[in-house]
């Protein structure tokens, strides 16, 4: 595991732009194309901004492939839906191919045959057979306040998913579904990149990194390759109550 701590949220946003040029560029290299798994929120927002901005000449857009994380039970025009965001940030200022976005359709009142439905996308894409998990170049994650990454949130039953790739996750506390990757797929990712500004993560941070508390209670503590990289992107609010000197 890496922690990068950084001064500002502008800085975290520009190490996290470098990391995307530089895992896109090496993939595309190595293997042809780039899979990368977007997130939802408002640190994702400023980093696709600043993608579509500044990166514009130095991604290989055609041969980059979007995914979600993670996706509110809402259509793609709502106001909270992470496609939307990512939409408006980045995608419909690049020359990407329609064809290589892949958004999770929420807009099907049934939040599990929805999951359904990505869970096969998923698999046709990747060519998986029955057991395997996709492996995504790029996975990028935030947390929130309580600690939770994609849609697993403390406590919800999607913790304890084993064996599917993407779960309707009903979260009690929103009183709603949320559509999400696995464990099992965040965890095969070649790269695992969480984003964390802000002094309202301080606390959850801490627990994460530092803290005895189990998985359950903060899921981000379960984000652990199996045969990848885990890099923490932090800025200096979110990282001051860390005691390792980060």
């Amino acid at each position: 595991m890496e922690i990068r701590t950084l001064t500002t949220p502008q800085e975290l946003f520009s190490a996290a732009a470098e990391e995307v040029v530089r895992a896109a560029n090496e993939a595309v290299a190595a293997r042809g194309r780039f899979t990368i798994a977007l997130s939802g929120g408002s640190t994702p927002k400023s980093l696709f901004n600043l993608l579509a901005t500044n990166a514009r000449n130095s991604l290989p857009w055609d041969r980059m492939f979007f995914f979600w994380g993670d996706e509110r039970h809402v259509p793609p025009t709502d106001p909270d839906s992470n496609y939307r965001m990512a939409d408006e940030a980045m995608l419909s200022k690049i020359p990407v191919a329609a064809g290589n976005v892949f958004r999770i359709a929420a807009e099907n009142p049934d939040a599990a045959a929805a999951a359904e439905a990505y869970e096969q996308t998923l698999r046709k894409f990747f060519a998986l057979e029955p057991a395997q998990f996709p492996r995504f170049d790029l996975m990028l994650l935030g947390m929130g306040p309580d600690g939770h990454t994609a849609s697993l949130f403390p406590g919800t039953a999607a913790l304890q998913e084993k064996s599917r790739l993407v779960v309707a996750n009903w979260v009690d506390k929103l009183k709603a579904s949320r559509l999400s990757l696995t464990l099992p797929v965040l965890n095969a990712a070649a790269c695992v990149v969480f984003l964390v500004s802000g002094t309202d993560k301080a606390p959850a941070l801490h627990a994460v990194l530092e803290g005895d508390a189990p998985g359950d209670q903060y899921p981000s503590k379960l984000i652990r390759p199996v045969d990848g990289k885990l890099i923490w992107i932090i800025d200096r609010a979110a990282a001051s109550q860390l005691t390792s000197g980060n």
